[in-house]
């Protein structure tokens, strides 16, 4: 009886309780949300194993966000109800992310814009452009979805900008968008259609204030480069 009750002081659970959760790893934690195992492996085994599907450069739970509910459940023991909440899990993990960025955010600061959308951006595997359109004050009035896959930089319309920014009464605008491969350094489309919407901006004395790119942890801004 006395081996047992020290067995399950040992587990998560009563580990969280005694300790609390920064104590405990990344395998426990998720260990916590699994709840149950198999007869093979307990919850902790299993958690171990889901980790172990997050592959370099993105390990550990950062890297759970690019595993497929498909990939998951391949695991015994880990069904769909399972693979779901693991699933959820990253996504809350990701908007608590943005959420703690975005407060008391100056959408004219590169650097405060690149945190703020990039964990939303940096696990994409597609290439997503949005257009930010900002009020006198540098405030966020309305982003927009310019296009979400492999559409090339050069068949974005800046007619199509400068529609939607004066449809929602934009003072400037910043155009953002990820690299998939995770290096943020400029393309020729990028620098193309940077230098086309910032000529048009000027005319219709809507400026353009930033181009950023959003890498893995990196970013580049057109502004901080003098590209602008």
């Amino acid at each position: 009886m006395k081996e047992q009750a020290l067995k399950n002081q040992n587990l998560p659970y009563e580990r969280f309780l005694r300790f609390g959760p920064e104590h405990l790893t990344e395998s426990e934690l998720l260990a916590i949300i699994l709840r149950t195992g198999t007869k093979d492996a307990n919850a902790l085994k299993l958690a171990e194993e889901v980790l172990s599907l997050a592959k370099y450069p993105k390990e550990g739970l950062l890297g759970l966000y690019d595993v497929s509910l498909e990939q998951l459940m391949k695991i015994k023991g880990i069904g769909l109800v399972k693979a779901v909440k693991l699933k959820s899990l990253t996504e809350l993990s990701m908007r608590i992310s943005c959420a703690r960025a975005g407060r008391g955010i100056c959408f004219t600061c590169s650097g405060m814009v690149a945190e703020y959308y990039m964990e939303r951006l940096r696990h994409k595997n597609t290439e997503c452009v949005y257009l930010l359109c900002l009020d006198a004050k540098g405030q966020l009035l309305q982003e927009n979805k310019l296009s979400d896959g492999s559409v090339k930089m050069a068949l974005i319309s800046p007619r199509e900008i400068f529609m939607m920014a004066l449809e929602c009464k934009a003072v400037n605008i910043v155009l953002l968008h990820n690299h998939p491969s995770g290096d943020p350094t400029p393309s020729q489309a990028d620098r193309e259609l940077t230098a086309n919407v910032c000529e048009l901006g000027e005319k219709m004395d809507i400026p353009l204030l930033d181009h950023i790119i959003i890498g893995d942890n990196r970013y580049t801004s057109f502004r901080e480069l003098s590209y602008l």
